[in-house]
């Protein structure tokens, strides 16, 4: 478990530098071929591959990112990734910042090795103590 999540992890920060740097060629390498992206807007929008790929060339951008509690999963040959992130985005004039919850369904192939299936992005907002109390519901602490 602990090798696949270092895969994992490692392969969500070259992802997010690749998007970073606008490098829509080095985010292809990493996408699976029936990839699709969940925007946490409302209403939510779904990108695929050529969609999220052309968006990266069309100032769909990264403009900074920092992963914080990050959680890997394997579930046989996929691992589900899911962190707390402080992210800003922009689309034109529109930018997204702040805390985000990032998932991404990673799938390993044969040919190729791990590739990312599925995506999502939702900007989170701080609540009324409700992490608190859902925490609460915690059995193992």
């Amino acid at each position: 478990m602990a090798d696949v999540a270092g895969q994992i992890e490692a392969l969500e920060l070259r992802l997010m530098r690749a998007w970073l740097a606008g490098d829509a060629k080095e985010t292809k390498k990493l996408l699976g071929r029936d990839f699709m992206a969940m925007i946490g807007t409302l209403p939510p929008q779904l990108l695929d591959r050529p969609s999220f790929l052309a968006g990266i060339e069309r100032g769909f951008a990264c403009t900074r990112f920092a992963f914080h509690e990050v959680f890997v999963r394997e579930h046989g040959k996929s691992a589900w990734f899911v962190a707390g992130a402080e992210l800003e985005l922009g689309l034109g004039a529109k930018v997204w910042s702040g805390p985000f919850l990032v998932t991404g369904l990673w799938r390993k192939g044969a040919i190729g090795g791990w590739k990312l299936a599925e995506r999502s992005l939702a900007q989170l907002e701080a609540g009324d103590n409700l992490a608190a109390a859902v925490g609460k519901l915690q059995l193992w602490k």
